[in-house]
């Protein structure tokens, strides 16, 4: 190890990287982190953290009115995005710091600049313009928006990077795409008060989830007043003077808007790192290829996260990360097990799900029972609004064992952090039913579904 700068080099200091880098150092490696924007990564500079404040903050639209029925008036109510944004930035600059001291702490050195391979043990800084050499290099560079370079005028849009740093808030808002980060952003524009409209290529929203899941957030968002636009792409966007664009749809529809965002996908960031230039090789969607212990096939070379391109979620990224240091820097080989693992979508209402969608349990499992329920929430019943809850349990019908939980409705992804412990566990259905309901609460459904749900002939 003494012929190299470092035991350790990471490139990308993300959720992944900074946990491996952490721990290898803890461990007693030497270890060197390169970045190029801020420390962090998309998760916590301009993803979940963030996002996750512009949710609340568009949750509060609906509470002033819900508040109403419980006997509640506010006067001249008042929103600024300016003041949400400078908030947003001041917390972000303070867990930017957290996670530079954390490192240091650790003993890792902090590169702010650009790294590039130049061969299997050497990393170019391209800012200090000057090589560095290591032992074992970590790519951990995460993954970026992509938008349609192939439809006119596509540079008008936005992503999700720019979206947190708009100067004001749209009047109305076209968003492309129907995932997780497309869903989002559509509820919390709408909840901030603006007009959207959300248009997607395929036949319904939310597409790799339970299909229930789908057709309930598909109505709520509806019911909010956002449009949704199916089976349509955009075919041109033309610029119409000031903020102003027009968006063409393949389905004939024009809409006329002042903010564009595109949320159609995201991509591994591997260009220009000189990965294949020394033999790392990259799948189709140029994400590095890795083995169960995020190695790459170069020996020496690893890759963790959504680079990886393998379950894209930021506690993914950093179990892969403790486990790659625990595997090489620790004496204790670790893989990460991909099974079971929560997810949530921060829509309005939100969505919780861990486990199997009923169509994957179907085509698994030879016998499949289901259990639902719709209803409106207690808490709606003074506020007049129609907003309902889902619940779903998907059970294997010979084994008893829950394979799948999906739920939409308030506090969703709260709940499903804790059932994810049970269903992880192999918990059956009948520990469920076994388990004494809370009253009153939402989540008392979960163990009180007794009736095998029976699709309609």
């Amino acid at each position: 190890m003494a012929d190299f700068d470092f035991d350790l080099f990471t490139i990308g200091a993300g959720s992944g990287g900074v946990r491996a880098s952490r721990l290898a150092a803890q461990y007693g490696a030497r270890v060197g982190v390169a970045e190029e924007y801020r420390v962090g990564g998309t998760c916590v500079i301009r993803g979940c953290v963030p996002k996750k404040f512009l949710v609340y903050a568009s949750e509060y639209g609906h509470s002033f009115q819900d508040a109403r029925g419980y006997g509640w008036t506010a006067d001249k109510i008042d929103f600024s995005w300016r003041k949400l944004i400078e908030n947003k930035d001041n917390e972000i600059d303070r867990l930017n710091g957290i996670y530079i001291r954390n490192l240091k702490n650790a003993g890792a050195e902090i590169f702010q600049t650009r790294a590039i391979l130049k061969d299997r043990n050497t990393v170019h800084l391209v800012d200090e313009n000057r090589d560095v050499t290591a032992e074992k290099i970590l790519i951990a560079t995460g993954g970026a928006p992509w938008t349609d370079e192939s439809v006119p005028g596509h540079d008008l849009g936005i992503t999700s990077n720019e979206a947190f740093h708009l100067e004001k808030l749209p009047r109305h808002v076209v968003v492309a795409g129907g995932g997780y980060i497309a869903i989002e952003f559509a509820c919390i524009f709408r909840g901030l008060g603006c007009d959207v409209c959300l248009v997607y290529r395929g036949e319904d929203i939310l597409r790799y989830f339970d299909t229930d899941i789908s057709v309930q957030v598909h109505s709520e968002m509806k019911r909010q007043g956002i449009r949704i636009i199916t089976q349509s792409v955009f075919e041109k966007i033309e610029h119409l003077g000031g903020d102003e664009k027009r968006v063409h749809l393949s389905n004939g529809t024009q809409l006329d808007t002042d903010l564009i965002f595109w949320a159609v996908g995201r991509t591994p960031s591997t260009a220009g790192l000189g990965l294949e230039e020394i033999g790392v090789e990259l799948d189709k969607r140029g994400a590095v290829a890795v083995d169960e212990y995020s190695r790459s096939s170069v020996d020496n070379i690893f890759a963790v996260g959504d680079v990886t391109d393998r379950v894209n979620l930021t506690p993914v990224a950093i179990r892969e990360g403790a486990a790659f240091a625990e595997t090489e820097f620790n004496n204790n080989p670790t893989s990460m097990d991909y099974t079971f693992i929560p997810k949530a979508v921060f829509s309005q209402p939100p969505v919780g799900t861990v486990g199997y969608a009923e169509h994957e349990a179907r085509k698994k499992f030879k016998n499949v029972d289901v259990y639902k329920t719709n209803f409106r929430a207690m808490k709606n019943m003074l506020t007049g609004s129609e907003e309902r809850v889902l619940m779903k349990l998907v059970v294997d019908g010979d084994t008893d064992r829950v394979l799948g939980c999906h739920i939409v409705g308030a506090d969703a992804p709260e709940m499903i952090q804790c059932i994810a412990i049970a269903v992880k566990a192999g918990c059956t259905k009948k520990h469920f039913d076994e388990t004494v309901a809370l009253h009153p609460t939402i989540a008392e459904e979960l163990v009180t579904m007794r009736e095998k749900y029976v699709p309609p002939m």
